[in-house]
């Protein structure tokens, strides 16, 4: 099965929390706490048959922030940075999407607020602690790929650390 590319975007706080959005989803029958995400609308192909890395980068980028702003209200604080830290593949025996993996922080409230698609059904945005999130992993609270899959990148490129009990 062919799908557009997503981006996944972990948003850490200048006091070193990250951003979870709490969203109904209709197919799992359930609301569950996940890292902001969309797709890309550009196809990956037609980005890359351009034949420019850099435009490919910045159309990416520029996806993730305004995901970013448009599912918690929150944007790069003055002088943050957007981190990209790789892509994965969702679900490889299904489907070739992939999505791409990034962290931005610091970030801060926009003024404007969210500015959530008519058809997200997203309930609450919230900071966690990372102990907070490590629990709710093992709790079995965070249970997307997503979010477990960029917690684990986080994780191995050092800027987060789950600490054990």
């Amino acid at each position: 099965m062919h799908r557009k590319a997503a981006v996944i975007v972990a948003p850490m706080t200048r006091d070193g929390k990250l951003l979870l959005i709490r969203q109904e989803r209709i197919p799992i029958r359930d609301c569950i706490w996940e890292m902001p995400a969309g797709q890309i609308d550009t196809p990956a192909p037609q980005l890359r048959a351009a034949g420019n890395p850099e435009a490919e980068r910045a159309e990416i980028e520029r996806v993730a922030l305004r995901e970013l702003r448009e599912e918690t209200g929150y944007e790069l604080a003055p002088g943050g940075e957007l981190i990209a830290l790789g892509h994965y593949f969702s679900s490889p025996g299904f489907t070739d999407e992939f999505g791409y993996l990034f962290l931005a922080r610091p970030v801060e409230h926009t003024v404007q607020g969210d500015d959530q698609e008519e058809s997200e059904s997203i309930i609450d945005c919230r900071a966690f602690s990372i102990e907070e999130i490590r629990t709710m992993i093992a709790q079995n609270q965070i249970r997307d790929a997503n979010t477990l899959g960029i917690c684990a990148r986080l994780v191995a490129r050092g800027f987060i650390a789950f600490n054990p009990r």
